[in-house]
This record gives structure tokens, sequence and C-alpha cells, in this order.
């Protein structure tokens, strides 16, 4: 068994075909099947049930697949450890909740690429459920997301604190006056938000039953609904600053031990760090 066969098998597994994994592999598909033939040969095992649609892991397949990912993650950190000579340069991808890029990372992406402009930079929003998963699966490098996560295949890093504070409609004098009497709804971005968990905490800790929920796309979407009387909302104070000033929603302020929330860096614990990523913590470290 070797690294060569392991790939082969892992783009059958993902992609569900010997002749789509071929595709994938820029290879034919007599030599997929040569391949998964002798691998399956040398572990006494099938590993595909075969059908007319093409092809499905067996259990042992399916104990085989972690570990033929995990190969290949690894062979790959080496291959960029080895290229690696300690210039911020090439690809770093990252991912960030659309609150910390707004708040706080524009400035801080522009003074890196002008620090490190071999650096391609590419920022992917999303939320911390989202950006977690993406880090596990290798689509990202690192990511921005809310603390703490407390994953045994991740290191998180403080970066950020921030303080969090309820929006509610232009005229609402208090969190009590817009929770009197139960709310309409809340307004929130998609499924996986964090901010979203920690309202429904809060309204559950005053008794107020968690409402009916209106999921958005933007910050700007949250910030119309909730201007329109459509709900409550939560977001970094500093974020909702310039719209409270503005009139448009108002502010209302929680206990410390309430608003105050950590935003970590995430990377997986065995990857390999580049000089790219190492060289854009210590900005941020140092920008702090």
């Amino acid at each position: 068994m070797d690294s060569a066969e392991l790939r082969v098998f892992e783009a059958v597994a993902r992609t569900g075909g010997m002749k789509r994994a071929a595709d994938e592999l820029h290879t034919v598909q007599s030599n997929v099947t040569a391949r998964v033939k002798a691998l399956e040969e040398e572990l006494g095992c099938p590993l595909f049930e075969r059908h007319s649609r093409g092809v499905a892991l067996t259990h042992s397949g399916e104990r085989l697949l972690p570990y033929a990912r995990r190969v290949a993650w690894l062979l790959a950190d080496a291959k960029r450890a080895a290229r690696d000579e300690g210039t911020p340069g090439g690809p770093l991808t990252i991912g960030s909740l659309e609150t910390t890029a707004a708040l706080r990372l524009s400035p801080l992406l522009a003074s890196y690429a002008a620090a490190c402009p071999e650096v391609d930079i590419a920022l992917r929003p999303g939320t911390t459920a989202e950006l977690i998963e993406a880090v596990l699966e290798r689509k990202l490098e690192g990511a921005f997301v809310c603390g703490p996560v407390a994953h045994p295949s991740l290191t998180e890093r403080p970066m950020f604190m921030e303080e969090l504070a309820i929006l509610a409609a232009p005229g609402i004098a208090s969190i009590e006056a817009a929770t009197q009497g139960g709310i309409a709804r809340i307004v929130v971005l998609r499924v996986g938000c964090s901010y979203r968990q920690r309202l429904e905490g809060l309204l559950a800790h005053r008794g107020v039953a968690v409402p009916r929920v209106m999921e958005v796309g933007t910050l700007e979407a949250i910030f119309g609904c909730v201007a329109a009387g459509l709900g409550i909302s939560l977001l970094p104070r500093a974020l909702i600053g310039p719209v409270w000033q503005q009139g448009r929603v108002s502010l209302h302020t929680l206990p410390p031990e309430e608003s105050h929330v950590s935003t970590v860096f995430i990377h997986r614990r065995e990857a390999y760090l580049s000089s790219a990523l190492r060289a854009f913590l210590e900005h941020v470290r140092g920008a702090g």
C-alpha cells in the first residue's frame, strides 16, 4: 500500500465512481480500476460495492478513508514545508466572521499586504460553525471565529475582545421594553451564527420564550429588518454604533458578564503553518 494507491482510493470514494475519479486524476479508468483492485487484494477485503450508478464504500472502505485523507494531508504539508524558505509568499486562504471582517480586518489586511506583497490573500466569510468545518476539512488555513471553540483537532489563539449589545427598532427605551410581552422574532445571520445562540440564551435567561427566527444574508439586511421593527438582534457594539448614531436603530447595553466575547483564530493542530500564515498572525498580534 502506497500513497498513490491511497490517493486513487480517496478520489473514487469522494467522487463516487471510477470514471469520475479518473477524470479528476487525469488518467484512464482502467488505471484507476487496477489501482483499487490491487489495494483490495493487498488488504484482503473489498473497499467498494459496485452498482449501476458508480460505487459505494464498504465498511472496510469507510474505516480506511480517514487514514487515506490523513496521508494526503500529511504529504501536502510535507511538500509545503520543504518549499517554504521562510519568506512569506504564495496563497493564504483564511476565513472570518462577517462582523470581524467589517470591524477589524480591513486595515490589517491592507497593512499586511503592503508588508508581504508576495502573499496572495483570500478572505472567506462565514458563520462560526461553517468556518470551523472548513478549517477541519482543510479548505481554509485558519479562521477568525467566536470563542471558545475547544475542539481536540484545533488550536485557538485569542485575538480580539468584543462587547456585544442588543439592537432594536428606533424608540425602544430598554431591553425590558424590547422584550416585554415577548418579541415577534430575532433577526440573525444564517444557521451556525454564534451570536444567534448567545441571543437565544440571553432571552431564555430573562424568561422570554425563544421567538421565531428571521435569517438574512448580510449585516446590512439585519440593520434594515431591525429598523423596520421586524425583530431584535445581537451584534458587536462597535459595529452597531454608526447605525445607532444615525437613528436607524436603538442600542441596548448588556451586563459585562453577558456582553463580552472573545474572537479567536483557529487552525488545525497538526497542520503545517506556512510562513505567510505565521507572518499574518504576528502582524495581527503586533497591531493589537
